[in-house]
């Protein structure tokens, strides 16, 4: 089966033409939309390396904070459904560390240069 050129690669492909054949012949506007489209080919690209492992963390988490297994959907809307009736309050063991987390990685995922990154992780020079 032929393997190449994978998804990733085809998104550097299309990140990299943009970058460096269309969007130095456009203007304004139109270079504005070919930097968006970079930074959306970005996310999307980070989201395929990083998006499954951060859903499985989140997943465990779930799992340890509701004492019950499931997928990550039903397991995080049963999360929202206990925070909304006051079953699960602010001080539930571990109900920060799963929401600080949940953040983190979406955050990584979607603004990796964020400057409250390191700050959120509690990494050196985070602030």
């Amino acid at each position: 089966m032929i393997r190449h050129p994978t998804a990733l690669e085809l998104i550097d492909a299309v990140a990299r033409f943009i970058e460096e054949r269309a969007a130095p012949a456009l203007k304004d506007r139109d270079a504005f939309h070919a930097r968006v489209a970079v930074n959306a080919l970005g996310v999307v690209r980070r989201e395929l390396e990083a998006g499954a492992a951060a859903e499985t963390a989140a997943r465990e988490r779930l799992r340890g904070l509701l004492g019950r297994d499931g997928d990550f959907e039903t397991l995080n809307a049963a999360l929202c459904d206990g925070l909304r009736a006051g079953e699960i309050t602010l001080d539930h063991p571990g109900l920060m560390d799963h929401l600080k987390r949940c953040a983190a990685e979406q955050v990584g995922i979607d603004q990796p240069g964020y400057s409250g990154l390191k700050a959120l992780l509690g990494e050196p020079g985070g602030g």
